[in-house]
């Protein structure tokens, strides 16, 4: 089957490679010269199977509330005057209930735990190479409340098989040293030893130029306009190249894996996604030989950052800012990365200027991404995975070619059927 996938990032590359290995006739489509040039650039660098809590969960009241007026508070909301945001925002605040959340997390670690092992298997396979470290993801603590409801959270993902192993601030400590300048400013932490980090940027690039060499075709330099469609079925794409000569592409299935733009592609075919972009930060750091910086991949619960180690480069990166799809840098957000890390790495030393970058998450009320068949029998959706895109990708790409050939993919996670 010819199969016409919709964005080249992490999510969209990784089930062109998937589909293409079930035997399909692959072709992929992005405005960019190349793959992983927008979400997928610079992001935090986790395969956190470990982050399965969603942020609407019944903690985050409480620190929303606090964050309200904030212009540097980890999570930004800009009101605005959008049916579309006010919605997500209500659907949000019923996802909060704890059933949901108990519900949410448990689909999130399935696809997750899943997407981690189909990682490793291509890894191998493929002999890629993105700066990737199987050192693990270390929470780290700086408010006793939030170490307390991470214990429930931790008992309820061992439940659903992943351990966190809850430390004093000691064997944080012991753990990273890199954190000793900073042992005063914890009260604990947990570590989730099977997780991983790795650039996303590199895997993605990796991967695409495999599967470029495997028979993939990638089409970059190409703006989408719109999905025609004619008797209920989609009858192709309309593009437009850099001289804004436009084109008909056809397939017998597309794929739509745009991030944050899905819903407005999407919206005129009455498919409507819960999907707000959450533009996160992020600052790329040069090192002085790794002087003072971690090598297991961290995370700030209270700042709501993580920090990885890619190579000779510390990323920093989180925040959540609901501004619509502004990509503009705010200094000060900018600024808090770099005073965080000074505050919990006070020996670090750097070779330059930190890189900044931000990017738009694709964020859905529950955490949860949209993957599965939409309304329109041959458009496929693979979206809608806010902070986890890294994380889930390869498992979501590798569920939804079992969908698409017609069989129940493994993890226990509320596919799409239409």
């Amino acid at each position: 089957m010819r199969v016409l996938i919709l964005g080249a990032g992490v999510v969209g590359t990784a089930s062109a490679w998937y589909l293409h290995a079930a035997g399909h006739e692959v072709t992929v489509v992005d405005r960019q010269p190349a793959a992983g040039l927008e979400t997928s650039f610079a992001n935090g660098g986790q395969i956190s199977v470990s982050h399965a809590e969603p942020w609407a969960n019944p903690h985050v009241l409480p620190r929303l509330l606090k964050w309200l007026g904030r212009p540097d508070a980890p999570l930004r909301w800009h009101w605005r005057p959008d049916p579309a945001q006010w919605l997500w925002g209500l659907d949000f605040l019923r996802q909060c209930l704890p059933g949901r959340t108990q519900a949410n997390i448990a689909a999130i670690l399935a696809l997750a735990l899943y997407s981690r092992s189909q990682l490793q298997g291509l890894r191998e396979a493929l002999a890629l190479e993105y700066d990737q470290l199987q050192r693990g993801i270390l929470h780290i603590y700086t408010d006793p409340d939030e170490l307390k409801a991470a214990m429930g959270t931790a008992r309820l993902m061992a439940r659903h098989g992943l351990e966190r192993e809850m430390l004093d601030a000691r064997a944080c400590v012991a753990l990273e040293p890199a954190l000793a300048g900073a042992e005063q400013l914890l009260v604990g932490g947990d570590y989730t030893a099977s997780d991983e980090s790795g650039d996303a940027h590199r895997f993605t690039q990796a991967l695409a130029a495999r599967a470029a060499a495997a028979g993939v075709v990638f089409r970059h330099g190409l703006s989408i306009e719109r999905i025609a469609t004619a008797g209920g079925r989609v009858a192709g794409v309309v593009v437009h190249d850099a001289q804004g000569e436009s084109s008909l592409l056809t397939a017998d299935a597309y794929v739509v894996a745009l991030g944050s733009y899905s819903p407005l592609l999407l919206r005129p075919l009455g498919i409507r996604l819960a999907i707000c972009p959450a533009k996160g930060y992020s600052a790329t750091l040069p090192l002085v030989d790794g002087e003072g910086a971690p090598t297991v991949s961290l995370t700030d619960d209270e700042h709501k950052l993580v920090f990885s180690r890619l190579g000779n480069r510390l990323r920093v990166a989180g925040t959540a800012e609901f501004a619509g799809y502004d990509l503009a840098l705010d200094e000060l957000r900018c600024q808090a990365l770099i005073q965080r890390t000074r505050q919990l790495f006070p020996d670090l030393r750097l070779a330059g200027e930190a890189q900044f970058w931000c990017g738009l998450r694709p964020a859905t009320p529950s955490n949860l991404p949209y993957i599965g068949r939409s309304r329109v029998s041959n458009l496929w959706l693979n979206t809608g995975h806010g902070t986890l895109g890294w994380t889930m990708a390869c498992g979501s790409a590798a569920a939804l070619s079992e969908l698409i050939d017609g069989r129940r993919p493994a993890p226990d996670f509320p596919f799409r059927q239409g």
